[in-house]
């Protein structure tokens, strides 16, 4: 049979269309077979079968395409699966944050002739206290609050509250703590012979994330991003017993940073916004999934956190013995606890969470006076100085779609130094707190070559009275290991100390004849206050002598601004730092440059450091 060519469009896809092409087809090439295209005819019939069936299959063609790009897909499930593939984690629902001052009264003592706080009656609240509004919308103190420990970033403010006669009776102990919009639930999986890649789901409305999971032996399972990755960060008291080190820095930062190797793991997904499913791994508990290298320094002393199979010989190159991405649980229950809650509605007005569930409150201290104890008990309150913020309804569709390109560009790694720099500033507070940070590169001479991209960050913390300090080695050690997990592997950050330039301001006016002078220059000092407050001011940031000018002319009263003097305080003898700096030789045209070394001013006592005049015309 000769081949025959057919005229065949492959444009056509909707019904219409492919319908009158498969009439123009048979008209084209079996003109004599067939003629009547009447709607009724019997040769129609078979026609517009063809038709539907084409249009069906160009419709679940077109669809499954679309479905793969994120952009253009419809379907829930599939958005989902899509955000998780670029690495982004939708969210069910969105917690409302707020920030709480819970407080306790506490009586006095005589201590050698002297009325001062008895501080052997303060309370320690557990972490997942509950607090309330009168709507019932439930926060939660995720943190211990021990009101007997006071640091840089946990600091406990002491008021006197009553007086009995000429004496103080009972003070006030003050503390700021984070609270988020949620309610633990708890819920149980049974788990028989062990099965590659097990998954369980929670089902259920505004669900947050998981608070943590443990077996029935009491094993921890940690989450994880993905099954494939087995490091996580592990949290270990700061005591003498676990590093005996660091445990001279436990007021300052009561906990180490530490990476630590998990084969009990799990990743989590939200399948739908109702639905959240946990996934396992393909390993079992006697495949050695995990390496356990203990701190060199604790050798010896013993460790007090748990770890498991110490007597087993690991490998000395630091590699894992299997690719099992954690193992799957066996003949055992995990108890799952995960927090729910948030949403818009649980955005909570100022002074409205007063009601404070403190089931397991205790004193610090025994032998206590039961009548004075329970009164104590009774003082335990709670408050919000302003209105909780973030609470929302969860991810959009759109939302996930613009969400995820975003993460993907970003891929959760730490690329441009703002990236290191951002990071190193979100260190949660347990493990210290990094106030101020700059980072650069290391200036290279002409005949010098870099093949490693080395970035020195340059940090201060914090003490106790907001003064700027530099930061202890637990701190940088921790900051270390956080930065550690999402460091590019060509990246090397060398953790410097910033200098600190400390300086006094003093400035004369002229005050406008109708107003007093002692008044306009408290206003004055007050706002020269504001101006300098070290929240404000950033590493390598210039001070602008045209600024002060502007800002003591706006002060109501000032006619005029006649001289403003910046001068260096330095000295260890005095308070101040040790480095002395040469203010005149740094200013050019009103602005006074900080050191080429990274630096930021601070007036570390404006009370005394920040002194005006007025004189006359």
């Amino acid at each position: 049979m000769a081949d025959v060519k057919r005229d065949i469009k492959y444009l056509n896809r909707e019904f219409s269309e492919l319908r009158n092409r498969l009439i123009e087809y048979s008209k084209t090439y079996f003109p004599n077979t067939y003629s009547d295209f009447s709607p009724t005819s019997p040769g129609m019939l078979f026609i517009e079968q063809a038709a539907y069936v084409g249009d069906v299959l160009g419709f679940y063609l077109d669809n499954q395409i679309q479905e793969n790009f994120i952009s253009y897909a419809r379907q829930t499930n599939n958005v989902y699966e899509l955000a998780y593939m670029m690495g982004y984690k939708p969210k069910a629902s969105g917690a409302s944050q707020v920030l709480l001052t819970i407080s306790q009264q506490i009586p006095t003592k005589d201590e050698s002739g002297t009325t001062v706080p008895d501080y052997s009656y303060t309370l320690t609240l557990p972490g997942n206290t509950v607090v309330s509004n009168p709507n019932g919308t439930n926060f939660l103190i995720q943190d211990s609050i021990d009101f007997s420990v006071s640091s840089s970033n946990n600091p406990t403010v002491t008021n006197l509250t009553t007086i009995s006669g000429n004496s103080p009776e009972y003070y006030t102990l003050s503390k700021s703590v984070k609270a988020i919009s949620a309610t633990i639930t708890t819920q149980t999986f049974t788990f028989g012979s062990p099965s590659a890649f097990q998954t369980v789901e929670i089902n259920g409305d505004n669900i947050l994330g998981i608070l943590d999971v443990t077996d029935s032996d009491g094993n921890v399972w940690y989450e994880v991003d993905y099954l494939g990755q087995e490091l996580v960060y592990d949290s270990i008291k700061n005591t003498n017993q676990n590093d005996p080190n660091n445990n001279a820095n436990a007021g300052e930062i009561p906990y180490l940073l530490k990476i630590k190797k998990a084969q009990r793991r799990f990743a989590t997904r939200f399948l739908d916004n109702t639905t959240l499913q946990l996934q396992f791994g393909s390993g079992t508990a006697t495949d050695n999934d995990e390496e356990i290298i203990p701190n060199p320094n604790n050798v010896g002393l013993g460790l007090t956190f748990e770890q498991n199979k110490l007597t087993t010989a690991y490998s000395p190159t630091n590699f894992l013995y299997t690719d099992t991405y954690g193992i799957s649980p066996s003949n055992t229950t995990l108890t799952v606890r995960y927090l729910v809650g948030g949403g818009v509605e649980s955005n909570a007005p100022a002074f409205s969470l007063t009601t404070l569930s403190n089931p397991n409150t205790q004193f610090n201290n025994s032998g206590l006076d039961p009548t004075t104890a329970n009164y104590i008990r009774g003082t335990l309150s709670s408050t919000n100085p302003e209105a909780s913020t973030g609470g929302s309804n969860g991810d959009s569709l759109e939302e996930i779609r613009q969400k995820s390109m975003m993460s993907f560009l970003s891929q959760n790694r730490a690329v441009t130094a703002d990236d290191y720099l951002v990071r190193a500033l979100s260190m949660p507070p347990k493990y210290g707190v990094i106030s101020k940070a700059h980072i650069e590169k290391p200036m290279l001479t002409d005949d010098q070559v870099s093949t490693i991209e080395t970035l020195s960050l340059y940090c201060l913390s914090k003490n106790l009275s907001n003064q700027l300090t530099t930061a202890n080695t637990t701190l940088k050690q921790n900051l270390r290991t956080y930065l550690s997990q999402n460091r590019i592997i060509g990246d090397n950050i060398e953790i410097k100390d910033a200098y600190i330039i400390n300086i006094a301001v003093m400035f004369e006016i002229i005050v406008l004849p109708e107003y007093n002078n002692n008044e306009v220059l408290i206003n004055c000092i007050n706002g020269l206050k504001d101006h300098f407050n070290i929240d404000k001011w950033q590493i390598n940031q210039p001070i602008l002598l045209r600024d002060i000018y502007v800002k003591l002319d706006k002060v109501k009263g000032v006619q005029t601004v006649k001289n403003i003097k910046i001068t260096n305080k330095a000295g260890f003898s005095s308070n101040y730092s040790q480095y002395g700096y040469d203010i005149d030789g740094a200013t050019q045209n009103q602005v006074i440059y900080p050191s080429l070394d990274p630096s930021i001013f601070e007036v570390k006592y404006p009370n005394q450091d920040i002194t005006g005049k007025v004189v006359p015309l």
